[in-house]
């Protein structure tokens, strides 16, 4: 059943004018991706977005056979190299990417890698890395090292490169997101590198083979970079690129920003100084300052609590509760994820019960049972 999915995902991917947004509204109308290819122009058009135009435009494509011999070679392609895929919806799609408006319908993968680790970093920056920016990945990498932190960047030149080569030498579980299709790998100067990341981590996207790394799919990647992780840190960036937008494409997903800062003479610090000074990211300096923010650092207990007895949840609150399986926090996304509740309800319910004194929220979007 999962397999049948994919081959209406991809066709679904595959259909020109429809996008990720309105793709999800067909989803949502018919509650399954066959059952897209089943409707009617009629009822195409009663779907919000898509109008008779779309609908008949749609209706066209849904039996052309040049589509499903794309779905056929896509799927070939899947199986002859042993690709794993991530269906939006399923319970193997990352829950932090499954609660951003624009994610893709289907993601793709080589290596080891777990897209739901507890904690996940995303590290960018300019491709021009100076000497400056390398010895402060390093550190940062190395005070990383003791936290199982996932480390995700985009395999580019520069700041990427070396995150993925600093958390492969630290054992760090590091995902490189790519600007095409697992075909290939790009620039072909990192084909090592993305083998040595393959044995803790390894390569993802939401492109199809024979995609090739053009202009316009580097903004799409870097959706992805800052939807995947509860935060995103800006090593080094001019005051233009590709990191200021993915920083920016965070912020607008409610995701925690950080930048460090440099001199105010250096180009390469000018995006992460402009950031800071416009209170778009938090400045560290330190490993140690994000890990405290995030509340990632694990904190001896001089003392067990006990926990508070006969507390009376109303139903909603209940489904809240019972997320919080062991002692530890929970990020707000994987409350989204496990409760079912929308972005509105459940922020609702969790402000009740802070009220109540039953939760308390931590730095990081975290929450954790009184």
């Amino acid at each position: 059943m999962y397999a049948n999915n994919l081959k209406y995902a991809l066709a679904l991917n595959f259909l020109k004018g429809v996008g990720a947004i309105n793709a999800k509204k067909l989803i949502s109308y018919t509650g399954s991706f066959e059952d897209i290819f089943k409707l009617s122009k009629k009822d195409l058009s009663r779907i919000d977005g898509v109008g008779s135009v779309l609908a008949n435009n749609l209706n066209n494509q849904f039996n052309d056979q040049k589509l499903w011999r794309k779905v056929d070679e896509e799927l070939e392609f899947v199986v002859k190299h042993n690709i794993q895929y991530y269906i939006y919806k399923s319970k193997e799609y990352p829950f932090r990417l499954s609660q951003c408006e624009d994610a893709p319908l289907v993601l793709f993968s080589r290596g080891n890698i777990n897209l739901n680790k507890q904690k996940i970093l995303s590290i960018v920056g300019t491709r021009n890395i100076t000497d400056y920016g390398k010895l402060v990945c390093e550190n940062l990498i190395q005070e990383f090292a003791n936290e199982d932190i996932l480390i995700v960047s985009g395999l580019a030149y520069g700041v990427d490169t070396w995150a993925h080569k600093l958390s492969v030498k630290n054992n760090l579980q590091t995902v490189g997101v790519l600007a095409h299709g697992l075909d290939r790998i790009y620039p072909a100067t990192n084909k090592k590198l993305a083998q040595d990341m393959m044995i803790n981590g390894g390569v993802i996207t939401e492109f199809p083979s024979n995609t090739n790394p053009d202009r316009e799919n580097f903004p799409k990647r870097n959706r992805i970079i800052a939807g995947i992780a509860d935060a995103t840190l800006v090593i080094e960036s001019a005051s233009k690129g590709g990191s200021l937008i993915t920083a920016d494409i965070a912020n607008s997903y409610s995701r925690d920003v950080f930048a460090i800062p440099g001199r105010i003479t250096d180009d390469k610090s000018a995006g992460c100084n402009y950031l800071i000074r416009t209170q778009q990211a938090h400045a560290i300096s330190s490993g140690e300052e994000l890990l405290e923010l995030m509340n990632w650092k694990e904190e001896k207990q001089s003392k067990p609590q006990q926990s508070k007895l006969f507390v009376e949840y109303s139903v909603d609150e209940q489904k809240i509760a019972d997320c919080f399986t062991s002692k530890g926090p929970i990020h707000i996304e994987s409350l989204f994820q496990q409760t079912g509740f929308n972005n509105a309800k459940a922020s609702m319910v969790l402000l009740q019960m802070e009220m109540k004194g039953m939760i308390k929220s931590l730095p990081g979007k975290l929450y954790q049972l009184n």
